[in-house]
């Protein structure tokens, strides 16, 4: 550590392994936590609240075995809560409200003793006790995955449908002025092809009659055959 005193620069290097509080609060500190903190095994008291801070907590910060007070309150910190944290015995005053972190709270060890909520408020992606707010499992993500591709593809499967019944409803509509007009306005254009379809018509016509005139003769027949034989 480089200090000032007395207009001098001096460094400290060989007292640092015994310090055993470092208060820190209510500064304008910016960037992250120096991982080479957790080095510092004989500190009891840690108070970095009210600055600036960013990054994540050291993963090693379950290496200051001494620790008993930390405060990390205020700041801009993110990710998850270490795991190795649980591994301080000796914690029993702790504060990570008002920060980024997000992940589910430790349940083993001294965080079984941390029940005051206010502890972790001002963390919108912190999970678990003793927050009201439950951490989702893998099986909920991958349901909740499941459901959103399902919504999408009914989604879909509704805007596919409704495109095939508005094609549907176009087609009927030109497809009924196209035929007319492309029969009628035939007929109208050429004459020879006005007879020819007139002439159709008759015979079609004298055709249907004499099929049904037939048919009606020989059931008028079998009738009388019948009535007969009776």
């Amino acid at each position: 550590m480089e200090l000032i005193v007395k207009g001098q620069m001096r460094e400290f290097a060989k007292i640092l392994p015994i310090v055993k509080l470092i208060d820190l609060s209510s500064n304008k500190f910016q960037g992250e936590i120096p991982p080479q903190m957790a080095n510092l095994s004989t500190l009891g008291t840690l108070n970095l609240s009210r600055n600036q801070l960013t990054g994540k907590i050291p993963e090693k910060i379950g290496a200051m075995q001494a620790l008993e007070t930390l405060d990390l309150s205020c700041n801009h910190l993110s990710g998850p809560i270490p795991p190795s944290m649980s591994s301080i015995t000796l914690l029993h005053y702790l504060n990570l409200s008002h920060n980024l972190l997000s992940g589910p709270i430790p349940t083993t060890n001294q965080f079984q003793t941390f029940n005051d909520p206010s502890i972790y408020e001002g963390n919108p992606g912190l999970c678990g006790l003793p927050l009201s707010t439950e951490c989702s499992t893998p099986d909920d993500d991958f349901k909740d995955e499941e459901d959103r591709r399902k919504g999408e593809g009914k989604e879909e499967g509704q805007d596919e449908d409704g495109l095939e019944k508005l094609w549907f409803l176009m087609s009927m509509g030109l497809g009924f002025p196209v035929g007319f007009w492309a029969i009628c306005g035939s007929l109208a254009l050429k004459k020879s092809w006005r007879h020819a379809y007139f002439r159709f018509v008759e015979e079609t016509n004298d055709k249907l009659y004499v099929f049904i005139a037939v048919n009606v003769t020989r059931l008028q027949r079998r009738m009388e055959r019948n009535r007969h034989h009776a």
